[in-house]
């Protein structure tokens, strides 16, 4: 278990753990969970941690086949600039490797922000913490456990 997947448990919330044999070699996290667990990739959703000019990390979950736009997220998060965090730090504040960040259960509890385009599904996939796991919730349920707001923070 993960701390992502016991947060989960211990709140008992609604959510379906899919695994799979992830592959070092591969090019892109989500993607290759996409493809492996035949998902809609529209549905699978990356965790990536940003650090505004202040140094103030942020979580921005956006889905897999676009990118994340900054300036959108540095809009909604009511900050000048943010810029792409430092991968130890990123590894440091939430506790999960890069590859496995789940926006669930991190070490420090850091400002959230989902792409607005995860309301239109019934659920969506995000890292369960691992390479290689995915857990399967509805964005109300993510946003609930997280705190996070909606925002059009996708590309």
């Amino acid at each position: 278990m993960t701390p992502a997947l016991n947060l989960l448990k211990k709140v008992r919330a609604e959510h379906r753990i899919h695994s799979y044999e992830h592959d070092p070699k591969a090019a892109s996290y989500g993607l290759e969970a996409a493809e492996k667990l035949d998902l809609e990739p529209a549905r699978v959703f990356k965790t990536l941690l940003v650090a505004s000019e202040k140094g103030e990390l942020l979580v921005a979950v956006v889905p897999v086949i676009g990118s994340l736009d900054l300036k959108a997220l540095a809009h909604a998060a009511g900050v000048k600039k943010v810029d792409m965090a430092p991968v130890d730090a990123a590894q440091r504040a939430t506790g999960y490797l890069v590859g496995g960040i789940s926006p669930l259960g991190q070490k420090k509890r850091l400002r959230t922000f989902i792409d607005s385009t995860a309301q239109g599904f019934p659920s969506l996939y995000v890292s369960a913490g691992r390479r290689g796991l995915e857990v399967e919730l509805s964005a109300a349920t993510l946003a609930e456990h997280t705190q996070a707001q909606f925002a059009d923070i996708g590309r």
